[in-house]
C-alpha cells in the first residue's frame, strides 16, 4: 500500500485560517517526502449542512489538492466494528456506565491521574452490572494494561503521555474519535500524521489502541496553533478569520496562503514553490498570532 499524509477535517463549519496553515503545513509535509495526500471528512459527530463543500472549497482555493476520492467516516462503520470486536475476542472491552459529571468528579480525586478515567465501571458485578443495563445505555471501554504510552514525534522529540481506558463505542452508538482516527489512518495507508499541537496529549492513547491492533503506528508531527491577540487558540469569533469573510473584506485566497507561507518562513505562490524550501527543521515552534488584514477588522 502507498504511504501517504492526509487532512482530516470535520464538517462542523467553515475552516479558518488556523484549519488552513495545518492542511498546507500536512500536504507540504507528505509532498515533500513523497507520499500521497488523502483527504478525510470526519462526520461522525457533528456535520452542518453544506459545510463539508465549503471545506473542500476553501482547501482548493488555497491550493491544497488530495488523491483519490474523499473519504467519510459515517461510510466505515463495519471497519471500526471489526476493530472492536477484535478487542471483545481479547477480553480488552467494558461497559460504562458514568455520566459525564461522574466521570468529571471521580477524575479530580486526588489519586486519579489527571484527564483518565478512574476506572469506575472496570471491574462491576454482574448484579450491579444488570441493575446498570436496566437504567441506561452504556459505553464501550478499553481495558488498558498501561498508564502511560511514548510516541515520536518529529517536531517534539519523544512524548510520553497518559494511557486510560478509552471510550471506543459511545452511549449512543457512534464509535468514539479515538478508535476511529486509528483505524481510518491504517486502513487508508497513512503513516504520516499532521495535526495540530493541541492533540499532541491524546497521541499516545490513540498509538497504544494501535499497538493492541496489530496496526504500524504512524510518524507523527504535531504543528503550532494559530492563536489570537490574546493568545486565545484562534476561532470565528475573532473576526475575519475564514476565506469568506475576508474576501468580503477584499482579501482574496492568493494572499491567504502567502501569509500562512510568510509565517513558516516560505516563499509566496503557488504551494508547489515553497516545496524546495521546505525544511521541518527550520519551521517555527512557537504559536503564530494571526496579524489580521488591513481593511477586515481581524
Amino acid at each position: 500500500m502507498t504511504s501517504a499524509g492526509r487532512f482530516a477535517p470535520s464538517p462542523s463549519g467553515e475552516l479558518h485560517v488556523g484549519n488552513l496553515r495545518t492542511a498546507i503545513l500536512a500536504w507540504l509535509f507528505a509532498r515533500s517526502t513523497g507520499r500521497e495526500f488523502l483527504l478525510r471528512v470526519e462526520d461522525l459527530d457533528r456535520a452542518r449542512a453544506g459545510s463539508e463543500a465549503g471545506q473542500l472549497r476553501d482547501l482548493q482555493a488555497v491550493g491544497v489538492t488530495w488523491d483519490g476520492d474523499v473519504v467519510r467516516q459515517t461510510a466505515r462503520g463495519p471497519l471500526y466494528a471489526r476493530a472492536i470486536a477484535m478487542l471483545e475476542q481479547e477480553g480488552l472491552t467494558y461497559e460504562c456506565f458514568c455520566t459525564r459529571r461522574e466521570i468529571q468528579e471521580a477524575a479530580s480525586a486526588p489519586h486519579a491521574p489527571q484527564g483518565a478515567y478512574p476506572g469506575t465501571c472496570r471491574n462491576l458485578e454482574r448484579a450491579e452490572l444488570e441493575f446498570k443495563r436496566s437504567t441506561r445505555p452504556a459505553a464501550l471501554r478499553l481495558r488498558a494494561d498501561a498508564a502511560e504510552f511514548t510516541v515520536h514525534d518529529v517536531l517534539h522529540g519523544e512524548f510520553t503521555g497518559v494511557v486510560d481506558d478509552l471510550v471506543l463505542r459511545r452511549n449512543d452508538g457512534v464509535t468514539a474519535y479515538n478508535l476511529a482516527v486509528v483505524v481510518d489512518d491504517a486502513a487508508q495507508g497513512i503513516d504520516q500524521v499532521v495535526r495540530g499541537d493541541d492533540l499532541l496529549p491524546s497521541t499516545p492513547r490513540q498509538a497504544y489502541l494501535a499497538s493492541l491492533l496489530n496496526i504500524p503506528v504512524p510518524e507523527y508531527a504535531h504543528v503550532p496553533l494559530v492563536v489570537n491577540r490574546d493568545g486565545a487558540r484562534l476561532a470565528k469569533r475573532d473576526g475575519a478569520v475564514t476565506l469568506a469573510d475576508l474576501a468580503s473584506a477584499g482579501v482574496d485566497a492568493a494572499r491567504v496562503r502567502d501569509t500562512i507561507l510568510d509565517s513558516l518562513g516560505l516563499p509566496a505562490g503557488p504551494l508547489a514553490n515553497a516545496l524546495a524550501s521546505f525544511d521541518p527543521r527550520s519551521l517555527p515552534m512557537e504559536p503564530w498570532m494571526w496579524p489580521g488584514m488591513p481593511g477586515t477588522g481581524a
